[in-house]
Parts: C-alpha cells; sequence; structure tokens
C-alpha cells in the first residue's frame, strides 16, 4: 500500500471491491467527484488509511462520511473495531449500506442523520472527518459525540492558521501531523484535538 500498513491479501481484495462498486454506483448516483479508478485508489483508499496511526480506541465515528471515507476503508483494516458511518445524503447511505453488506463488514453500521441531531449514550474513543469545511463546526457539532478521552480527528489539504485559531474553548490542538499519502502531491494534514481537562461536562 506504500504507508507502512501490513494488510492481508483478503483486505487488499475488500478494498479493491469497494472501489469497484464506488465506480460502478459513481457512475449513476454521482457519489464522489474523484471518477478515474487510479485515481480513487489515491485519494480514497491511501488517503483514508493514513491516518490509521492517529486512531486511538475500538469504537470510531465516522462524521459526513459520504460514500464511506475513510470509514470503510477503515473497518476493512480493522475488522476487531466498531465502526459508525454518519451522513445525512440519503443516495450515500444508501451505498455504504449495500457495500458494507456486499463486503461483509459486520463492524460497520451505517446511520443516516445529521450530525447535530445524532446522540450516543456510550460516547465514542475517535470521532473523524473529512468533510468539514471549518474546524469550529466539526468540534461545535461532533464534540458531544466523544466519549470520555475521546478525540477528534480532523482531515485537511493546506492548514490555515486562522481556521486553527478559531477552535472552541474546551478543546485543544495536540497534533497537526503531515500526512504523506502515495499519488496526492498536494498536502494533507490531520488536526488532531482532545477535550481540555479542566472540562468536565460532556
Amino acid at each position: 500500500m506504500g504507508l507502512g500498513l501490513t494488510l492481508a491479501n483478503s483486505q487488499v481484495e475488500i478494498l479493491t471491491e469497494f472501489l469497484s462498486l464506488l465506480s460502478r454506483w459513481n457512475r449513476t448516483y454521482r457519489l464522489t467527484a474523484v471518477t478515474d479508478p487510479e485515481d480513487m485508489v489515491a485519494r480514497h483508499l491511501l488517503d483514508s488509511l493514513s491516518v490509521l496511526p492517529y486512531v486511538r480506541g475500538t469504537r470510531v465515528l465516522d462524521v459526513g462520511s459520504g460514500p464511506g471515507l475513510p470509514g470503510i476503508p477503515l473497518a476493512v483494516a480493522r475488522p476487531d473495531w466498531q465502526f459508525v458511518l454518519l451522513d445525512s445524503n440519503g443516495k450515500k447511505t444508501r451505498f455504504m449500506t449495500h457495500a458494507a453488506g456486499r463486503l461483509g463488514l459486520t463492524n460497520v453500521n451505517v446511520i443516516k442523520a445529521r450530525v447535530e441531531d445524532y446522540a450516543d449514550d456510550i460516547g465514542f474513543d475517535t470521532v473523524i472527518s473529512r468533510a468539514f469545511s471549518s474546524m469550529s463546526d466539526f468540534v461545535r457539532l461532533a464534540g458531544h459525540l466523544c466519549g470520555p478521552g475521546g478525540g477528534l480527528l480532523a482531515m485537511k489539504g493546506r492548514l490555515r492558521e486562522e481556521e486553527l485559531a478559531d477552535i472552541p474553548p474546551g478543546w485543544q490542538m495536540v497534533d497537526t501531523p503531515k500526512l504523506v499519502v502515495p499519488g496526492i502531491a498536494g498536502e494533507r494534514h490531520l488536526v488532531v484535538l482532545n477535550r481540555d481537562p479542566q472540562l468536565t461536562d460532556r
């Protein structure tokens, strides 16, 4: 894969089948702007898997998952973890549900809902998204879904200082690692956020 990850042949086959499904559905439903299958490998699979070293815990929420990115590739790579894929778009949640069934991903649960309307009694170890344009919106709308000790991961291209400075109170930016994704020339970063230790109210 070029990311230093070790995957079984069966996992690589599942990821390949996922891209095949996405490509077929995309011709009708326009689930992603990326249409070339080779581009999909880099911009969807490898980009999604590049964040794996930063995902903590075994209960993960992918907010605004779209066609299942990064949630489905991560679920294939870590079959012992539980993933909830959240999106408000019906055609995208239908695709994710179909794909999870076809690929045999029993560790994936697809939910059609807006993030501000979704609630979870337990809370997640990691809440991740590459869909939010604004860090402040991501924290404001999804922060409550983190469980005790949980954190937020925001997938970004180039980092903008003004956006990082606009993180709402109660959260701390602890890291902004640069992601090196084979086949992607542009900048890719991850913003890692933890709750402020002084914040006691979930």
